[in-house]
């Protein structure tokens, strides 16, 4: 499978010529989408059939950031307001009525992507609440409890993959145990690997999600110098073989502030790590073109990972 090692973004509601020859003759992975995109449903449905039209690629992976509450990429589309923190405190109160609603609610939302178009959607959030999780977590987690994290995202890897709409997990190994923003700067954790194993990794282990998404963290007490984006340490010894992902490994977007070197360097760090795909989220269509130039095609590995992901597509 001849596929760039990255997903792109675009700028507006349609494409651009230059942004048809990047998908077209560039090709990348997939590409995401965002609110800046999305002014309509009849339009987003031609953006997504211009898309893949170009890509030549009925299964080309569009993503988007469909969570509810507070991250909502179809806002203008979808009244899409609930949260995972309301699926998480239900759950507490009946467990087996809140487990019911959520796989009718992720059946639902499973099916309003489709009509559009979208076949990956960036659930769930495995990160685990914690008394100073910074706010841009916060009701996006599910719970502080980390055995309901675990089980909820367990249901939206399920039900998502029964709907032919592939899951992301995210932030592996774990963002709920940072007080930062890793949009605005980057996050250190002073945890040790004990508690951090217990708590914030436990939610990632055995799942059958395909694809997850990197937390942009500096985790000091196990690389004191990297962010797990940029730590063969992190990937290898804990997302690979401590937690036991065996899935596609996507950085968060390497246009966050908490990367402190270029956009080039950022994809090549990530990469070099033992990320398998970048993600580039700006939609700055002469940084798209120096980035795909930039990164390798995609690996056997990362080949094989994607033909099981399209197998769910199909």
């Amino acid at each position: 499978m001849k596929k760039k090692a990255i997903i792109v973004s675009i700028k507006g509601i349609k494409l651009t010529s230059k942004e048809k020859l990047l998908i077209a003759r560039e090709k990348p992975w997939g590409l995401i989408l965002f609110t800046r995109n999305i002014k309509s449903y009849d339009q987003i449905k031609n953006l997504i059939k211009n898309i893949r039209k170009c890509a030549k690629d009925k299964n080309f992976p569009i993503l988007i950031d469909e969570e509810g509450g507070k991250v909502s990429r179809l806002q203008n589309i979808l009244n899409h307001n609930i949260s995972a923190a309301y699926f998480g405190s239900f759950y507490k109160i009946d467990k087996k009525m809140a487990i019911n609603l959520y796989m009718n609610y992720l059946k639902s939302l499973s099916d309003k992507l489709l009509e559009i178009g979208i076949n990956v959607n960036t659930i769930p959030v495995l990160d685990v609440l914690r008394n100073n999780t910074n706010s841009i977590i916060g009701d996006r987690s599910f719970s502080k409890h980390k055995k309901i994290v675990k089980e909820l995202g367990r249901i939206a890897i399920k039900v998502s993959h029964s709907k032919k709409i592939i899951s992301v997990i995210k932030h592996i190994p774990g963002h709920g145990c940072s007080a930062q923003d890793s949009h605005l700067s980057t996050p250190k954790v002073n945890l040790n690997k004990k508690i951090l194993n217990k708590i914030d990794f436990y939610p990632f282990k055995s799942t059958s999600a395909k694809l997850a998404m990197t937390a942009h963290i500096i985790y000091s007490k196990i690389d004191s110098k990297n962010v797990s984006t940029f730590s063969k340490k992190i990937i290898k010894e804990i997302i690979r073989k401590k937690i036991g992902y065996k899935g596609i490994l996507m950085s968060d977007d390497i246009s966050m502030k908490a990367l402190n070197y270029d956009l080039i360097t950022n994809a090549k760090k990530s990469l070099l790590a033992g990320c398998n795909l970048v993600l580039y989220c700006a939609g700055n269509i002469k940084d798209n073109f120096k980035l795909i130039k930039s990164v390798p095609y995609i690996d056997k590995f990362t080949s094989q990972k994607t033909s099981e992901i399209y197998k769910i597509l199909r």
